[in-house]
């Protein structure tokens, strides 16, 4: 049907409010990029010359060379937006590290086209901004130097490889944040003081403009580590094939060398460094202002015209429900979004619900209930299946083999290495060494050493070592060590994501499940389950909800408590520095749960034995209800290693001098 599409595409006012939120800053930055000055003006003459008015009028007016600039300059944002509708996704990803998350992004073509889009939108922008230099910054590709013999000119070439390097900076930010991921909580991150000052536009615009200036402030931070990166990947790495490249291509059109020798100077001087990070910064701008509009602009309520979006269809249920019951999860989030504002402010809606009973699959109610109940169960069964082994894991029954005769000899038990008479007692130990570790791989020389071997071996390790330097030889001090020094490793950024497995994204992916975990649809199913059944005590006119009540009360208290306790229970990784059990996603939807559970239990507790509700699974159910106290982590849980004591914790012995008199030794001996 035409309404599950209509559930995420809606939208002639989204589309149309992401185009003008990527042209508005295309518009600003005509304002930097200057136009190219017409050369007959001179510049002392400037206010008497009619002709410099008229090019300054063509300079700025949208039908001409700005408007042209400004349509290549939207391109360049267009076709981040492309990417973006190519690949959004909603929901958290649960990659247990960071490492993973790399490894899964470099196998991945998505990867490659988005780095793609980003290399093309960064080779228009540098079109455009080479084109709206002026004669005296010296960025023309081709300059005469002496006489009328063209040369190649460096500067533009560097500063393409810069941009260039910008889009491969912007390609590793994009998957590092996530920026593919359509947060539906982003409206709820603005404070109310901050839209108050613009409370005349619309929410999302308040919200964009709101990004814009942190948005600059990180382009231009942007611009100044790709600049940086640019200067060693471009000197070291590209100069002497992009250099050879620049040649092949403008030979067909210039008198060029022949030669692909690399000039002995270098182009680039504070001048060009500047416009470089002031390239660079419009450019990162441009993408930013973008992908923000995109993320804002589509993560808007599903409303049109104050109703829900499923109205102005011919059957608004049946819409609804091939959106709830859609297997892309970004349609299935917005139809369950669309489900909970129903719930909650549309009475009409509400009861065309509840007097839906003549459908094909059974009533519009049971339907609504059976989705919502499943979604809830699923996070029950993942908690129940957690720290279980796979089923391919269990262990099976040994299928009985037939001996098999023996087609080969037996292993041959003597010596390896032949004798030629006789070796002398260095190399013959060697021999027996090695004899030893073929035969018995598992152990070792040292192993097989007389008591009284290992009490000289013992006594010369008290007379040449300390009892301190003994204990900083020790093998669990070396591994306490070395357990520390990963830990601080591990603190760095860089390393610490590659590496890291962090409490919110492990635990997520157990309750919410993997590649991707959206609070939001559980947390909306939730409400709209229980506003619902709420809601149905005065607008049920049937009396079909109240049937499915116990069971809901049931269910959303068996839920709470074992994610409660899988909460408690759930161990934090050695890797994992923070030491702190914290989950955003997972805190939404308990807080979810025992809201909506509430609501119902407040509302039909009254008519408990009617609804044969025992007193038992009220009582459960108000427990909870009441959010538990967390206990913090035991040490234990975290580190499997324990952090060593200094030498001043310890009751460390006076040190033994090495020629101190021994009556045991002189009596062993």
């Amino acid at each position: 049907m035409a309404g599950a599409p209509a559930l995420f595409l809606n939208r002639h006012s989204s589309a149309g409010s992401v185009v003008f939120g990527s042209l508005a800053p295309c518009q600003l930055e005509l304002m930097f990029v200057l136009p190219r000055p017409c050369s007959c003006i001179h510049v002392g003459r400037r206010y008497a010359n009619p002709s410099f008015i008229v090019a300054d009028f063509w300079s700025w007016f949208p039908i001409g060379p700005a408007g042209f600039r400004t349509l290549l300059i939207f391109s360049c944002g267009l076709s981040i937006l492309i990417l973006r509708i190519a690949h959004y996704h909603v929901g958290l990803k649960t990659t247990e590290s960071g490492l993973q998350a790399l490894g899964s992004s470099l196998l991945s073509p998505p990867t490659y086209e988005t780095a793609l889009w980003y290399s093309i939108s960064s080779f228009l922008f540098c079109s455009i901004f080479l084109f709206s230099m002026s004669e005296s910054s010296n960025l023309h590709w081709i300059t005469y130097l002496s006489g009328t013999r063209a040369r190649l000119n460096e500067r533009p070439l560097f500063l393409a490889c810069y941009l260039g390097v910008c889009a491969l900076f912007q390609t590793i930010t994009h998957y590092k944040t996530d920026i593919d991921r359509l947060d539906f909580e982003i409206s709820k991150h603005q404070t109310r003081v901050q839209q108050k000052a613009l409370g005349v536009l619309p929410r999302s615009f308040q919200i964009v403009l709101l990004q814009l200036p942190g948005a600059l402030a990180q382009s231009a931070q942007q611009a100044v580590s790709a600049l940086l990166a640019s200067l060693f990947i471009y000197y070291f790495i590209l100069r002497s094939s992009a250099w050879g490249w620049a040649l092949t291509f403008l030979r067909p059109f210039y008198s060029l060398p022949k030669t692909n020798i690399v000039p002995a100077t270098w182009p680039t001087d504070i001048y060009l460094l500047v416009r470089c990070i002031y390239a660079g910064t419009l450019m990162q701008f441009v993408w930013a202002a973008g992908n923000t509009a995109f993320s804002v602009f589509m993560v808007r309520e599903p409303l049109k015209n104050g109703n829900p979006l499923t109205s102005e269809s011919k059957d608004p249920n049946g819409s609804l429900l091939n959106g709830l019951k859609s297997k892309k999860l970004s349609i299935k989030s917005f139809a369950m979004w669309e489900l909970a504002l129903i719930a909650r402010d549309f009475e009409v809606r509400r009861q065309a619900i509840f007097c839906d009973i003549d459908r094909k699959d059974g009533p519009m109610w049971s339907q609504v209930y059976s989705i919502c109940m499943e979604l809830l169960k699923q996070i029950e069964t993942r908690v129940d299946e957690y720290g279980k082994p796979p089923p391919s894991a269990f262990a099976q029954p040994n299928p009985v083999v037939e001996t098999k005769h023996r087609t080969t000899a037996p292993v041959r038990r003597e010596a390896i290495f032949t004798k030629k008479g006789e070796t002398p007692r260095l190399l013959g130990g060697v021999e027996k060494a090695l004899d030893q570790i073929a035969r018995t791989p598992g152990s070792s020389p040292v192993s097989e050493l007389s008591p009284l071997a290992k009490k000289t071996w013992k006594d010369a390790k008290d007379r040449m070592l300390t009892r301190e330097q003994q204990e900083a030889l020790s093998p669990e001090h070396l591994r306490s060590e070395f357990g520390n020094w990963t830990t601080s490793l591990l603190r760095i950024g860089y390393i610490g994501r590659l590496f890291r497995h962090d409490f919110r994204t492990r635990i997520a992916g157990v309750v919410l499940g993997t590649p991707y975990a959206e609070p939001t649809l559980y947390t909306n199913a939730a409400q709209a389950l229980c506003l619902l059944a709420v809601h149905s005590l005065a607008e049920d006119q049937f009396g079909n909800v109240h049937r499915d009540v116990p069971s809901i009360i049931r269910t959303l208290t068996a839920v709470i408590r074992k994610v409660e306790g899988l909460y408690q229970r759930f161990p934090l990784h050695w890797t994992d520095p923070s030491g702190t059990k914290e989950s955003p996603e997972v805190d939404e939807i308990l807080d979810a749960l025992r809201t909506g559970l509430e609501q119902v239990v407040a509302q039909f507790e009254p008519y408990s034995s009617d609804l044969r509700l025992s007193l038992g699974d009220v009582r459960l159910a108000k427990e909870a209800i009441v959010k538990p106290e967390r206990e913090a982590p035991a040490p234990k849980e975290k580190e499997l290693v324990v952090k060593p004591k200094t030498i001043d914790e310890k009751n460390v012995e006076p040190s033994r001098n090495r020629r101190e008199f021994k009556p045991q030794m002189e009596q062993a001996r």
